[in-house]
C-alpha cells in the first residue's frame, strides 16, 4: 500500500517538476515554490488523485509533513463527513 508522503511526493513530482530528494518532510513549502495559492492548488491535486474531499476551511500549512500529517487525519476520520479514498461522500441517514 503506497503511504500518503509517497502519494503527495508523487503528485509533487509530477505537476511541479520537483526533485524527489528535496521532498523532505522538514522542506518548507515555501522553498519548494509553493505558495499560500500554490497551496491551495496543491490541495486540489489532492483531492484528485486520492479522491478525497477536503474540507473548505483554510489550514496553516507550512511543511511537506505538515500537508502528510493534514491528510492522514483527515483520510482516519470518515465519519466526520471526509470521504475516505473512495471519492464518496458519508450520506446523511433519514430521521426516523
Amino acid at each position: 500500500m503506497t503511504t500518503t508522503y509517497e502519494q503527495l511526493c508523487a503528485i509533487l513530482v509530477r505537476d511541479y517538476q520537483l526533485q524527489p530528494e528535496a521532498l523532505a518532510l522538514t522542506a518548507p513549502l515555501e522553498d519548494l515554490g509553493i505558495d499560500s495559492l500554490g497551496l491551495a492548488e496543491l490541495l486540489f491535486n489532492v483531492e484528485d488523485e486520492l479522491r478525497i474531499t477536503l474540507p473548505p476551511e483554510a489550514v496553516d500549512l507550512e511543511t511537506v509533513g505538515d500537508v502528510v500529517r493534514y491528510l492522514d487525519e483527515l483520510i482516519a476520520k470518515p465519519l466526520a463527513g471526509v470521504a475516505t479514498g473512495m471519492g464518496l461522500e458519508q450520506p446523511a441517514r433519514p430521521s426516523a
